[in-house]
């Protein structure tokens, strides 16, 4: 097969990884795999996995992109795609706009991939418009057959997220050199109880409610100590600037480290005694706080979305009420004196994942247009 994904960037985050792991997969199976994107830090590794990258500008949400649909449809007719995949709503109009001028009988098959709870509109619809429509988590097909009734249930297919059972895995632990060089950047961490939040600084990711559990935790844990682990996007600064301020005005900076974007995510949560996920909005998947989970950390959530079906299965008690500061504060303190192990399973692996999206592609291929 030839396959050619769309996504707006690569630079980081779960589509866009998760665009890596099936363009790797693909080549390792002997198939041809190509990503379209404006472009980012993810690039090199893509390359040199073996996939192919075509820098296009389809990231703006603004008309001129719309200047895009031709260009998409001379590379989808010069390189003649067995599957079109789709995976973010910018890019997923314009490659569809595109798809919709080629010949119905011999054109690529569209495959689009349900990667949020995005918000219920025309714009959004086009998630859905694929030939087949794969839904990351059960929550986000029970949305798409809440909010678009009339997709038929036939053509979606949950494929949860994955992680690789090989670099995530209960009993890892950081080369003696990491954990050297971390600890003499961090003198201040090392005999510290510590709490990641592993999440991009925007607001709905919950990150102000840390003041509230930090009120709850001090009296319990005085040497707790919070590791913030994620960037802003140049679009949020006025919500990084806001949080820096409120932990000033809390008197919080002593307990609270912001990291920014770190490579070594998986290191720093290994080390981490409990990983947080404190989204106010569920998510649809999850993919950090399953990533955390295979590596045996504890790991408290608030229990909605991807992140309840993950908990469900591989550690119930780590799950909080949405919004519920006091009970999150609660249940960290139980984890620092009782720190709960979770089950180790072969669900949610990238294996599977990887297997489940490309037998996708091979059933569509086989089915009639």
């Amino acid at each position: 097969m030839k396959v050619i994904q769309l996504v707006p960037e690569l630079n980081s985050g779960g589509v866009e990884r998760g665009t890596l792991e099936i363009g790797q997969h693909l080549v390792e199976q002997g198939h041809e795999s190509i990503v379209v994107s404006n472009g980012g830090r993810l690039v090199e590794t893509l390359e040199k996995e073996g996939s192919r990258h075509v820098a296009l500008p389809v990231h703006k949400k603004r008309l001129s992109s719309l200047s895009q649909v031709k260009v998409l449809r001379q590379l989808f007719e010069k390189e003649a795609p067995d599957i079109i995949h789709l995976r973010s709503r910018v890019p997923a109009w314009l490659a569809y706009k595109a798809w919709q001028k080629m010949d119905p009988q011999t054109r690529p098959r569209l495959v689009t991939t349900v990667h949020g709870f995005y918000s219920v509109n025309a714009y959004s619809k086009i998630m859905t418009c694929g030939e087949s429509v794969i839904c990351v988590s059960n929550s986000v097909k029970e949305y798409v057959l809440k909010n678009y009734k009339k997709v038929p249930e036939e053509k979606l297919t949950v494929i949860h997220r994955g992680v690789s059972t090989l670099r995530y895995r209960h009993g890892f632990k950081p080369k003696p050199e990491w954990l050297a060089k971390f600890y003499w950047e961090n003198p201040d961490l090392e005999q510290k109880f510590l709490v990641a939040l592993p999440a991009r600084i925007t607001r709905w990711k919950g990150h102000m409610d840390l003041l509230d559990i930090l009120d709850g935790l001090k009296r319990q844990c005085s040497d707790v100590h919070f590791l913030i682990v994620g960037e802003s996007h140049p679009r949020k600064k006025k919500f990084l600037n806001e949080l820096k301020k409120a932990f000033e005005a809390r008197g919080a900076q002593e307990y609270i480290t912001m990291m920014g974007h770190r490579s070594d995510l998986r290191e720093i949560m290994v080390i981490s005694n409990v990983v947080l996920s404190l989204s106010l909005d569920p998510e649809a998947f999850g993919r950090v706080t399953l990533e955390a989970l295979k590596l045996g950390r504890p790991v408290a959530a608030y229990d909605h979305g991807g992140v309840h079906e993950q908990l469900d299965v591989l550690l119930p008690e780590g799950k909080v009420p949405v919004g519920d500061t006091l009970t999150m504060a609660e249940r960290i303190a139980q984890f620092r004196d009782n720190p709960p192990i979770p089950v180790e399973s072969d669900a949610f692996s990238l294996e599977t994942m990887q297997q489940q999206t490309l037998a996708t592609y091979e059933a569509l291929l086989t089915t009639g247009r």
